[in-house]
């Protein structure tokens, strides 16, 4: 049996530790870096990325969204970039953030997902906002291939807080109180049943700017899930502070940076991703 996919991010992390270089080729960025806003220079900024990225981390977060703007052709460039990224041996995260129901949530999973897309990734970020079991083929389609994903749970966007920490009140609820955040984290673990290694394929996304706490998502609602944690960087959390935010999941983390990194440029990008891994195996092993 091949390894699955959440075995294979337990090695990227052993090896090249929590950091995940985000992608992010908005307009702003392409200016600095002296490409055009299109999707050829979308293409240029992330093969770019992936170069500076090999071998000095285990996994890439490309935001769909900057070349989706483009149409065909930012789709055509993404999935260079992907391919470049999987054949240099990073994981890719395509950051996606699909949700729907029925065959049309199978439709995105096929798209992301199945060995031989065009779109292939490693792994899809996943909204369960119309109802996690909405995300059930999806989820199995995943496991089936060797794929993971990740569902967002408890989002550092601050409007986000209202609905994700919400207290759930039905007969499924776990004890007297269950936040939102915390049924979609249990609900989506189990597609992690049976899997070998200390990683299921299927996580979750925590922001590193929330307070955990808040959305009822201690270290046993998240054990033996990967964690995506956007926040890192340019939008305040730091690497020293993994530990501190995570706990005895923090070996899990997947921690995203994008502007803090890209903003540097090209020609310093390298040294950057460098200096910022080294920050957050600090952080976890001293």
């Amino acid at each position: 049996m091949s390894e699955t996919f959440g075995q294979r991010l337990s090695a990227a992390l052993d090896l090249h530790g929590a950091l995940c270089v985000g992608i992010d080729p908005h307009a702003a960025l392409l200016s600095a870096w002296g490409l055009d806003a299109t999707a050829e220079g979308a293409r240029e900024f992330g093969l770019r990325t992936v170069e500076a990225a090999h071998g000095r981390v285990g996994v890439v977060k490309p935001q769909v969204a900057f070349y989706e703007r483009y149409g065909s052709r930012g789709f055509a460039a993404l999935e260079d970039v992907m391919a470049a990224a999987r054949d240099a041996g990073l994981l890719v995260i395509a950051d996606a953030k699909r949700g729907d129901i029925g065959t049309t949530m199978e439709g995105y999973a096929h798209a992301w997902l199945a060995p031989g897309s065009p779109l292939e990734a490693d792994a899809v970020t996943l909204s369960p906002y119309l109802g996690a079991d909405s995300l059930r083929e999806a989820l199995a389609l995943a496991v089936h291939h060797g794929k993971g994903a990740f569902v967002l749970t408890a989002t550092s966007n601050p409007e986000a807080r209202a609905l994700q920490s919400a207290i759930v009140d039905d007969a499924l609820a776990v004890g007297d109180r269950e936040h939102v955040a915390a049924r979609v984290a249990h609900d989506v673990n189990q597609a992690n049943i049976g899997a070998p290694g200390a990683l299921g394929p299927v996580g979750v996304v925590v922001g590193a700017t929330v307070d955990r706490s808040a959305f009822g998502l201690g270290d046993v609602a998240l054990a033996g899930m990967p964690i995506l944690a956007p926040g890192f960087g340019a939008q305040g959390a730091a690497p020293a502070d993994l530990r501190r935010l995570f706990g005895y999941v923090a070996s899990a983390v997947v921690a995203n940076e994008s502007r803090s990194i890209l903003a540097v440029g090209p020609d310093r990008l390298a040294a950057r991703i460098d200096e910022r891994a080294a920050l957050y195996r600090e952080s976890l092993h001293g």
